[in-house]
């Protein structure tokens, strides 16, 4: 569908202008006087590691949280498109109905011509033809007409055929109602549009559509995403959030990266040759303060260092680090699944059959809706398949991440969190644990709520670590992960010795992890390495 053009104001000055931002939660600075613009045209990507203040930074350009200072300044008259994933959705809208009130505005301008049409029957009034055809013509030149084929376009491109058009969102999952939402964002055809995380809930070929329908997207976009190879396609601007301060580099993420690894080695250098300069003086201080001859050198001196502004050095994240217990296993064959056929009402796959033999590692790749998750939870018993049976070794111990991120209570903290799940392990181990996956004294203490999407995963996955198991089943663990974390993460599935069950819409995740490859789409089951 044609896009209006934006008017030559706004081609002349930037969209977003963010000037003198500070934001701060209790002890920790997410950044102090930040700035930077968006511009007509730019798709940018914002990244930074876990906890690093994106989110916050998102919800600050769209007004939902309000900074301790600074200027969020939207050029007037710009339509601005948010994914929220958890938008409030009045009960008994089916998938298409929903979609359709992207096009509230032009549905309401047909229901105004109509109207107009009718009173012209009964007055004959030539000025209401008139309006009702000024309204005709606004209603051609929006493509109003191809509503139709763009949903149907759209319904493919992400998948949602098998979610099923007449079903209502308020009985969708979790990922399949992200997924609708995400559809009617794109439709709407905004001049920005605002994601996080929009890759979470989508299978390779949707990523893929994705990516084709954000290159040539006309209007500006703003992108939360930890997954790099697909932000290194559909950006040409990053604005990387990192201690305490935003930067913003231009072109691509490689490019963005490139050029921050050479700002870190030139600020490292400049320090280490401030560094050799504050040593010199200060050894010449102490040895001639206190003669006469050259203590007024030595006070200069002395003064020279109060008046230096200091160079920083390069600072460093707290890292992640993972390693799943394993327990011995007695048997041969880890896991049957024998005709398996899942889904609610009706299959949504059609029935698998596989074996997973002790200590192979097996990828799930090309499922279309929910059918991912919908197959782990037939296997793992907590979905009743719909035929078939799946049938896991005695002696199998699994561990299961799940891909929500929902809590009992997320008024707990993480710390709270563990202590109730594991109560004879000492506070101090709990501490250490979670400080191991990367979470810091200070987030251990928050409410879960209060964690972004990142350090909520890293909560989990230290949870997992104080279960000994042989079998692992993680259900799109990189969610949200940044880079160095996702790294960690495969360097412990790698070690764990027993068998894995991975399913990740990062193909750069799962390339040369798994021992097999189920492809459920094709129902094709393969060596890897074929």
């Amino acid at each position: 569908m044609p896009r209006p053009p934006i008017c030559d104001k706004l081609n002349s000055m930037g969209l977003l202008d963010v000037s003198g931002l500070s934001m701060a939660y209790a002890e920790k600075t997410l950044y102090e006087d930040a700035a930077f613009e968006l511009q007509p045209g730019e798709h940018m990507g914002i990244v930074g590691q876990n906890g690093a203040g994106k989110s916050t930074l998102i919800k600050i350009i769209t007004n939902q949280v309000l900074p301790l200072s600074g200027k969020i300044e939207w050029q007037k008259g710009l339509k601005i498109g948010y994914l929220d994933q958890y938008a409030e959705i009045p009960e008994g809208l089916t998938l298409v109905d929903f979609l359709h009130t992207a096009y509230k505005d032009l549905y309401d301008k047909q229901k105004r011509a109509t109207e107009l049409y009718e009173k012209y029957a009964e007055t004959m009034d030539d000025k209401l033809l008139e309006r009702a055809g000024r309204l005709q013509e606004e209603l051609d030149a929006a493509g109003f007409y191809d509503v139709d084929t763009e949903i149907e376009r759209v319904i493919s491109g992400l998948g949602l055929e098998a979610i099923g058009r007449d079903r209502e969102l308020e009985h969708m999952s979790g990922g399949q109602r992200a997924k609708v939402i995400l559809a009617k964002l794109l439709l709407e055809n905004d001049d920005v549009i605002i994601l996080d995380e929009p890759t979470n809930f989508l299978d390779v070929a949707h990523i893929q559509w994705l990516e084709g329908f954000l290159q040539d997207y006309e209007g500006a976009t703003l992108i939360i995403s930890h997954d790099f190879d697909f932000l290194d396609k559909v950006t040409n601007a990053i604005v990387d959030v990192s201690f305490g301060k935003i930067t913003k580099y231009r072109g691509s993420f490689k490019k963005a990266m490139r050029q921050k690894e050479e700002r870190t080695e030139q600020q490292l250098r400049e320090y280490e040759k401030q560094q050799e300069e504050i040593n010199k003086a200060e050894k010449f201080i102490a040895k001639n303060k206190a003669r006469a001859s050259t203590s007024k050198q030595a006070r200069s001196r002395e003064k020279m260092l109060a008046r230096m502004d200091k160079i920083d050095p390069p600072a460093e994240n707290l890292k992640a680090k993972f390693n799943f217990p394993y327990v011995n296993s007695q048997s041969a064959n880890a896991l049957t699944v024998n005709e398996l056929s899942v889904g609610y009402d009706q299959p949504i796959l059609s029935p698998v059959t596989f074996s997973v033999t002790t200590g192979e590692k097996l990828v799930f790749q090309g499922f279309n809706g929910a059918g991912k998750s919908t197959l782990i939870k037939s296997i793992l018993g907590d979905l009743k398949p719909l035929a078939g049976d799946s049938e896991f070794s005695p002696s199998a111990v699994v561990n299961y991440f799940d891909q929500d991120l929902a809590w009992d209570d997320d008024q707990k903290t993480p710390l709270q969190e563990m202590q109730d799940r594991f109560p004879t392990t000492q506070p101090k181990e709990l501490r250490q644990r979670l400080a191991a996956a990367g979470i810091n004294a200070e987030n251990a203490s928050k409410p879960l709520f209060q964690l972004s999407g990142g350090e909520q995963t890293k909560v989990k996955l230290a949870i997992m670590e104080m279960k000994p198991s042989n079998f692992l089943i993680l259900d799109e663990p990189t969610n949200h992960l940044d880079e160095d974390t996702k790294q960690a993460l495969r360097r412990a599935i790698e070690a764990f010795l027993g068998n894995v069950i991975m399913v990740s819409h990062e193909t750069s995740f799962t390339e040369g992890l798994g021992d097999k490859t189920l492809n459920v789409a094709a129902l094709s089951y393969r060596d890897s390495q074929d």
